[in-house]
């Protein structure tokens, strides 16, 4: 199983503690850093930093939104950063969430997974070095063709609902898919595997975003428990809590509660589901049911406090505890 690093961005620490994980994690042997985009930090600005920060760590953008990011400036921020920092760069892209979409930047989500595929088209021609002849009926990108070097970025394609499965079947180098239980794990790559058999095309490989920590404390605890408030009542998310034996918490999540109250009703067990949490042979024997889910990666998203800021110790405790299903 490969392993590689992504960043937490958590709201409670600090912005700058991104710099942190990403030396952290170079420095305990991981080959590649995931820098997504959420509330703070612009993705490419972030990634331009990271690459003068660090030395050889390779870097992958995203999953981007893509009815925010248009395939062209997708492209262009990818190319940037490889220019800048001569890293080597990969690109993944997403439908993310109404919050986001809609509230943030006042974007449609209408026809998301159309705009998927897509952009998957767009930006494989772009980073790819052709001049882009994309028309699509949501999304596209037409006569451009970049000025700096081509990166070659593989393409990951961000994956949990059938239409974007299909999505990934037909136009991924590697799926990701984000905090799921082994259990859901299993059901996703098989999805996964009917949509390429019906594309006739052969299966990518699969990673998976897992929250991470070791021997936790107080502090790394209340941030996990804070992660998974939003996705206890979304569709899809919520079966997959109550299928793990949290269905009271799934149907208090539905009630809209404040999230001060549903935050006090997250029992740690409910991170465990969804993520490697304990003692180095839990994170060892958590990671093996990931791997006989089919899960071909494992990209670490550590937790950090004032106790391990950054993620360091997690970082290297897990690299050290999964090596033996490390190919």
């Amino acid at each position: 199983m490969k392993l590689s690093v992504s960043l937490g961005l958590w709201q409670d620490r600090p912005p700058e503690e991104a710099l942190e994980t990403a030396g952290a994690a170079e420095a305990a042997g991981y080959s590649e850093l995931w820098i997504g985009e959420m509330a703070t930090w612009d993705a490419f600005a972030l990634g331009t930093a990271i690459g003068a920060a660090t030395s050889r760590i390779s870097l992958t953008f995203g999953p981007l939104a893509v009815t925010v990011r248009d395939p062209a400036t997708i492209a262009m921020g990818v190319a940037s950063v490889a220019a800048l920092t001569g890293r080597t760069t990969g690109v993944a892209l997403g439908t993310s969430s109404d919050v986001v979409v809609r509230g943030w930047h006042g974007r449609s989500r209408a026809r998301s997974a159309t705009a998927l595929a897509e952009s998957a088209v767009a930006v494989r021609q772009l980073v790819s070095g052709e001049k882009s002849t994309a028309d699509g009926s949501v999304v596209g990108s037409h006569g451009y063709r970049l000025r700096l070097p081509a990166p070659k970025s593989p393409l990951t394609i961000a994956a949990f609902g059938p239409k974007a499965l299909e999505v990934a079947a037909r136009h991924a180098d590697r799926m990701v898919v984000n905090l799921v239980s082994p259990a859901a794990a299993e059901s996703l790559v098989r999805g996964l595997h009917e949509a390429a058999s019906r594309a006739g095309t052969p299966p990518p490989p699969v990673a998976a975003w897992v929250v991470a920590a070791v021997d936790p404390d107080p502090a790394a605890l209340e941030q996990l428990r804070r992660g998974v408030v939003g996705y206890l009542a979304a569709p899809g998310y919520g079966e997959m809590f109550r299928a793990a034996g949290f269905g009271d918490l799934v149907d208090f999540a539905r009630t809209r509660p404040h999230p001060r109250e549903l935050l006090a009703a997250v029992p740690v067990e409910a991170i465990a589901t969804v993520g490697l949490l304990g003692s180095p042979e839990d994170i060892t024997a958590k990671a093996a049911e990931y791997a006989e889910a089919g899960i071909d990666e494992l990209a670490i998203v550590p937790a950090t406090s004032d106790d391990d800021p950054g993620g360091a110790e997690t970082l290297a405790a897990c690299r050290s505890a999964v090596v033996p299903f490390d190919a």
